[in-house]
């Protein structure tokens, strides 16, 4: 096997073999790319790379065998490819998969363990901060163009992957099981492109790519589920969040509060926050913070003499139209009909 070569099947298969040796030990706050998921910024240190051939040259790779799509080794590709400290952008998709994580990984305000495989999802145009401490990337990463997936159906869905939005510290966190079928889907991947492109190869591909993004979401949702501790402490947060805003009265000075400042004090992404919701409520962000506007509401209705607009302006309102609007469609009563219930 090559040193400097594209991910080819033999080599995931290889690694497949490898996903539960001792050995192989991965921390995330360290080893994970450092994703960023903030919007690309206008920075003249930014290295941008606009195609996945101009990605493999950077990595001292020959060419990929498809020109919008690549799987790539990184336990042999050395960290000295990119410039110690220099950002990099990508015009197109990657998603990485490591047999391994071992160490702390950030949710919230608080520090988990974790000692399984993951993936972490990169959409064009999010920043990557190569590692300045550590001799090379490990796991693999398969990279893919939008002009790849754009004639067909995946391309008008891909928004609906919310993952791909994620901060790299929301990973997602695979079991033995998950992982196996993870190692498997990235093999047929390879053994795809291992053979001569055909009038089928593409079709392929696409729906291989589109199985691996439905096996993650469905591994999202479970994680969700299984680690409702860490999340449930992630909603009691909001709660006192959402309790201390209207307390303090910054509705007074800030308006209502929004999705980016509640997931910014979070320390969340506002996908990840919403998706995770959703989850556990059935509600998203926004839905969210409407219900907590209205108890607050109705607490105000019920104990005091303020009048409807006077309410509404405490709560951040900026008309009073629009308070009473919410309020019915939450409710199915105005205002003044709710609290005419308590005469």
């Amino acid at each position: 096997m090559s040193n400097n070569t594209v991910l080819c099947a033999g080599q995931v298969r290889s690694l497949h073999t490898k996903l539960y040796t001792a050995g192989e030990r991965i921390c995330p706050s360290k080893q994970s790319d450092y994703i960023c998921t903030k919007k690309m910024q206008r920075e003249s240190n930014i290295n941008h790379i606009k195609s996945i051939s101009q990605l493999v040259r950077v990595l001292g790779l020959p060419a990929p065998l498809h020109p919008l799509i690549a799987l790539v080794d990184y336990n042999n590709v050395s960290i000295e490819m990119f410039p110690r400290g220099q950002k990099t952008s990508l015009d197109f998709y990657k998603i990485s998969f490591k047999p391994t994580f071992i160490g702390q990984i950030k949710y919230g305000q608080a520090y988990y363990d974790f000692e399984e495989g993951g993936l972490a999802f990169l959409k064009p145009k999010q920043i990557i901060y190569p590692p300045a401490d550590i001799g090379s990337y490990e796991g693999i990463a398969l990279y893919f163009h939008s002009d790849f997936i754009r004639n067909y159906p995946l391309g008008n869905t891909m928004n609906q992957y919310g993952f791909f939005s994620y901060d790299v510290s929301e990973a997602l966190f695979l079991s033995a099981k998950e992982k196996e079928i993870i190692a498997n889907l990235l093999a047929s991947i390879a053994n795809e492109l291992d053979n001569n492109i055909d009038n089928f190869s593409q079709d392929v591909l696409v729906s291989q790519i589109e199985l691996l993004l439905n096996y993650s979401n469905r591994f999202y949702n479970r994680q969700f589920i299984t680690r409702k501790a860490v999340n449930h402490d992630i909603i009691t947060s909001l709660d006192k969040l959402l309790n201390s805003y209207f307390e303090e009265e910054n509705s007074l000075k800030n308006g209502l509060p929004s999705v980016k400042y509640i997931s910014t004090e979070l320390k969340l992404s506002q996908r990840y926050l919403s998706d995770m919701l959703s989850s556990l409520t059935g509600l998203n962000t926004q839905q969210y913070i409407q219900n907590a506007i209205i108890e607050k509401a109705k607490e105000k209705l019920s104990t005091t003499n303020l009048s409807v607009s006077e309410i509404a302006y405490e709560l951040g309102f900026e008309h009073s139209q629009s308070f009473s609007k919410l309020f019915k469609t939450k409710t199915n009563v105005s205002p003044l009909e709710f609290r005419q219930s308590f005469n």
